[in-house]
């Protein structure tokens, strides 16, 4: 028998992980951005990063003082078109949006704009910033580094985080071309998802100290703590199917996150002190601005990026498909739906929310399975 969603309307969602936000002592105008950015992954369909991950992450973070409520954004060096900022552990969602904003401010000056950050926390989608640079007719680039959990092809210990290259580019399209993706396999956002559902993941996404697949969810997300099993890199396991693409991609992003703001890397991520007590997690990341037009007039960058989608999209199909889809465009759609039907929400979420309400005491807040 399927498991009864209930879907609560997007502003309803937003607002209450606002006022949750306020509730553990983010200041309000904070609290705003770091609730629209979880709504929007809700909104793009992209669950694994949305109002799922409010209380294991965000919230409970906060409440164990691993994660710093009031955000301290320090700028320790600057160039015209260049900076390096310290976010002191505080809310990475703020410290992103601060520093894209910067990097495009920068680009609309000299063209290019590039902000490393250092002791930030997790930033949400990385889609999301890139789509900032975009509405202002910008390419738009980030990575972050994360906690580990990918296996280096032919390795079976979890040194790199899931470390998303993300780029976005402003077509002439109703939606812009974004590719926000792990460089493993899956995420362990998406285990977390596969967890809440009660279903165990594929084969071929973890491996454990062997080098076997495993496809136990609930004992995967506790071993991917404790570093007896892995994600496996973009392109799977070993060389066949090209795992040391991923791999690679993923070193990239790591390097690009830690060396240019002389951050943490690697097994220093993994949020425990040598005593096996919780510390921050000292994410790093990086955001690339570049203006559009100091190549080209925008509106023939948009055709023809818009036009490299259509023809691609309009490419013969294999049999049995119906659809090709360009990146960025099943997210668009998923919004239009969301939209109208809202988040769906399920049992174990729901219980997440129940918690964070009664605990801070937002009655006010009435959800379709209140009634």
């Amino acid at each position: 028998m399927a498991e009864q969603l209930y879907h609560v309307p997007c502003d309803i969602l937003e607002a209450f992980m606002r006022d949750v936000f306020i509730g553990v002592g983010v200041p309000p105008e904070d609290a705003a951005i770091c609730a629209n950015v979880l709504i929007e992954s809700d909104k793009r369909g992209i669950e694994s990063h949305g109002i799922g991950r409010m209380k294991p992450i965000y919230y409970d973070r906060i409440k164990d003082g691993i994660q710093f409520a009031k955000t301290q954004f320090e700028i320790v060096r600057e160039g015209p078109t260049t900076a390096v900022v310290d976010g002191h552990h505080g809310m990475g969602h703020v410290i992103a949006h601060r520093a894209m904003t910067m990097a495009i401010d920068k680009a609309k000056k000299f063209g290019l704009g590039m902000v490393a950050v250092r002791n930030s926390t997790h930033y949400g989608i990385a889609g999301y910033w890139v789509t900032m640079a975009t509405e202002q007719g910008m390419i738009g680039v980030t990575g972050t580094n994360a906690r580990p959990s990918i296996a280096p092809t032919f390795g079976v210990e979890n040194m790199l985080g899931t470390n998303p290259l993300t780029f976005g580019m402003p077509t002439d399209e109703p939606f812009p071309f974004v590719l926000d993706c792990a460089t493993s396999v899956t995420q362990r956002g998406k285990i977390e998802w596969y967890d809440r559902a009660g279903k165990e993941v594929p084969p071929g996404w973890v491996i454990d100290e062997l080098g076997r697949t495993r496809t136990d969810t609930a004992q995967i997300l506790k071993d991917l703590t404790s570093g007896k099993a892995a994600l496996t890199p973009l392109g799977g396991i070993g060389e066949e199917t090209a795992g040391y693409k991923g791999y690679g991609y993923a070193t990239v992003v790591e390097i690009l996150s830690a060396a240019l703001q002389q951050g943490a890397f690697l097994k220093m991520l993994n949020g425990l002190d040598e005593h096996g007590k919780k510390i921050p997690y000292a994410l790093g990341h990086f955001f690339l601005a570049i203006d559009v037009e100091a190549f080209t007039p925008l509106s023939s960058f948009q055709r023809i990026a818009g036009q490299i989608c259509r023809e691609l999209r309009a490419s013969k199909k294999a049999p049995g498909c119906e659809r090709i889809y360009t990146a960025g465009e099943k997210e668009y759609l998923a919004s239009l739906e969301r939209a109208r039907t809202g988040v769906p929400v399920n049992a174990a979420l729901r219980k997440a929310i129940d918690a964070m309400r009664a605990e801070q005491k937002l009655d006010g807040y009435r959800f379709p399975w209140d009634a």
